[in-house]
Parts: structure tokens; sequence; C-alpha cells
């Protein structure tokens, strides 16, 4: 609780932990983890939730590439998320009230249920679900790649 931490792989293959004021500089952080939930945390983290079972991320920021890529039951309320081709690789994928901030390529061959308040700058080939955002900068659905008709995109303005 409360704890400022600095370095790559922070929390590496931990499981059952319960973090809340985290503010951590470094790469990598939470790979491979179960039973994860972060609270009123600030990562600055590449390549953060890799491989990872399990988290709940809520009242958070969140900057870094290719976030939570291999990743199972992974939920965000009430975030800030920044990253570039991040959320993708997903199984079931929860995003209550987030924000995404120059946040491109996502949730590509992911199963979603996102609900963004304001816009996402590039969603690619989800794999299915419902996305819901004010607006979408570009939507990228290769139906060689992935059946469009299995995620629902509303746009609410």
């Amino acid at each position: 609780k409360n704890v400022f931490a600095k370095g790559d792989y922070f929390g590496a293959n931990s499981e059952n932990l319960e973090v809340d004021g985290l503010s951590l500089d470094g790469n990598y952080c939470f790979d491979s983890c179960k039973n994860l939930r972060i609270t009123n945390s600030k990562l600055i983290s590449k390549d953060a939730f890799w491989n990872c079972e399990n988290v709940t991320v809520r009242n958070s920021f969140i900057s870094g590439e290719y976030l939570a890529w291999n990743s199972k039951n992974v939920t965000f309320e009430n975030c800030v998320i920044e990253s570039l081709q991040g959320l993708c690789y997903v199984q079931n994928l929860v995003l209550r009230g987030c924000q995404t901030l120059d946040t491109t390529l996502a949730f590509e061959y992911s199963s979603v249920d996102a609900e963004i308040l304001g816009g996402i700058a590039s969603v690619k080939n989800p794999l299915s679900g419902v996305i819901r955002a004010s607006e979408i900068g570009e939507i990228i659905m290769q139906k060689e790649c992935v059946d469009p008709a299995a995620t629902k995109i509303i746009l609410e303005k």
C-alpha cells in the first residue's frame, strides 16, 4: 500500500496480490500473474500484465505498449489507459468507465466488453463482443482474420 517502485519485471510471477496506491516506473510489470487486484495506482510500464489471469485494475492510470497481451479475465474499471497496440489477444476483457489516451490498434483478437468514456484512436480486428465509445478514429476489420459480425460497435455521442 502506498509504495513507489522503479525497476523492470516488478511483481512478475506473483499470485493473490492486492495493491493499493502503487506508483511504478518500470517495464514488464506483473508479467505472468494470477489473481491480481490493483487500485488507485499509476503504472508507467511497457508490456504490463502479460500472460496473466484474473486481473482487476480500478481507479488507476496505466501507460505502456502492448498492455495485457495473452491474458485471461482482465477488467479495468474507471481507469485511464494509454497504449500502443494494447489490450490484444485477451480472453474476456472488460473495460468499464475507462478513458483511452492515444490508444491505437486496440483489442486485436480479444473478446471484449468495453465502455469507453470518450474516443479510441483505433481498433483492430476484435474477435468478439461489444465496444462502446463516443468515437473511434479508425476501425480495421479484416474479414480474412475475424468475423466482423461477431463484434458490435456502438458509437455514443
